[in-house]
This record gives structure tokens, C-alpha cells and sequence, in this order.
């Protein structure tokens, strides 16, 4: 980096300490572009088969068959972060290493001083967990709301009634959205934490160093 130009030197210190971020905003960039262009071309396909007209991008974007779908996925992560997050506070896994150490659990600058009201420094001390629950609850509500709209949409292109925010809380349909993406998240949770205690992968912080024992906990 030091025979580099000056001019290039920012840039490219900026993309190597950003660039787990960086990659991840791309790939979830053309993912989403997939999603909607995937989604657009499914539901033209099911109008056409009903005799009706296609709809565009953007109406597509509007509709609740686009933002349930969008939701739900993002309720299931949300959830399963959150989790994960305050699970692996108070619980441990012996020889992953994506879990404290039960023989040595406490952790230093866990509790910094807090000069401020205690209520202020026990926000800051959770407030990774608790802002990923409210993710969660926001996502799920949204999730709710988008899929009573698709719902809805159905049941006036078949004559039936239109149900109420209220009454689709209790619809099977609402629920299993959501449990079948909840059981893949802790199924995949659950794969990564035991995988961890036996398997390794050189250079990640998520695995334990390729030496270490079977039995060493936490990376």
C-alpha cells in the first residue's frame, strides 16, 4: 500500500475494512433484483392464466404477494439473530466456537462503567439484542399486514369476504408463512453450532483456528 499513489491509497483502505459489509449489501442487492424480477414473472404467469392483464415492476412492488413474501424472509432472520444473540448470553455449547467458554464464561470490558443513569447503561448493554427483537416484531408485523392484503385480493377475485387485520391473526395460512421459514433458521443455527465443534475454516472468526482441539469453546 505504501507505493500506491495517495489518491488510491483511501479507497482501497476504505474497500479492504468495509468489505465483508460491502460484499454482503452487493449480494443481498442482486438477490432482492432476483426476487422481484422471479416474483413479477411468477404472478404474470398465474394472471395470464386467469385472463388478466400482467402487471409492471413497479405495480408489482405495491403488491401484497411481493411485500408478505419480502417480510416473512425478513422476519425469519430477524428472529433468528435475535435470538441466537441472547441465547448465546446465558447459554454455551462445549467446544463450539460460536459459544462462550463455561469454564471461563466472563468476558473482559463486558460491563463498562456507566456514568449515566443505570437504566441508559442496561439499554446500552443489551442493545444489540433488543434491537434486533424489535426488527423482528416490525418485520412480523408487516409480514401480517401484507399477507391479510394478498389474502384479501384472493378472496375478492373469488367472491369470498375480506378478512380483518384481527381475524387474520388466526388464519393457518399467516402462521405457516412464518414457521416454515422460523424451523429452517434454528435448524440451520442449531447445524452451525454443533459443526462447529468438529469442523474448521482456515481464517474465519465463525470457526475455531485449525489446530485448535475439538474441545476448545469459542473462536
Amino acid at each position: 500500500m505504501r507505493d500506491l499513489p495517495s489518491r488510491f491509497r483511501a479507497p482501497r483502505r476504505f474497500l479492504r475494512d468495509n468489505g465483508l459489509s460491502l460484499v454482503l449489501v452487493a449480494l443481498f442487492a442482486v438477490s432482492i433484483a432476483g426476487m422481484i424480477l422471479t416474483g413479477q414473472a411468477d404472478l404474470n404467469v398465474e394472471r395470464a392464466r386467469l385472463g388478466e392483464p400482467p402487471v409492471g415492476v413497479t405495480a408489482y412492488l405495491g403488491t401484497g404477494d411481493f411485500l408478505s413474501a419480502l417480510f416473512e424472509n425478513w422476519e425469519s432472520e430477524f428472529l433468528q439473530m435475535s435470538i441466537y444473540v441472547v441465547l448465546t448470553a446465558v447459554l454455551f455449547q462445549r467446544g463450539s466456537s460460536e459459544s462462550r467458554d463455561p469454564d471461563a464464561s466472563d468476558r473482559p470490558d463486558d460491563t463498562a462503567p456507566w456514568r449515566g443513569h443505570p437504566f441508559s447503561g442496561w439499554i446500552y448493554e443489551h442493545s444489540l439484542g433488543l434491537a434486533l427483537v424489535l426488527l423482528f416484531l416490525a418485520s412480523f408485523l408487516l409480514h401480517w399486514w401484507f399477507s391479510m392484503s394478498a389474502a384479501n385480493a384472493e378472496a375478492v377475485r373469488v367472491g369470498a369476504p375480506p378478512l380483518s387485520l384481527a381475524e387474520y391473526l388466526l388464519e393457518p395460512k399467516l402462521w405457516f408463512e412464518s414457521f416454515q421459514n422460523w424451523q429452517s433458521e434454528f435448524l440451520s443455527t442449531a447445524v452451525l453450532v454443533v459443526l462447529s465443534i468438529f469442523l474448521r475454516q482456515k481464517g474465519s472468526p465463525e470457526s475455531k483456528p485449525v489446530g485448535a482441539q475439538n474441545a476448545k469453546t469459542g473462536g
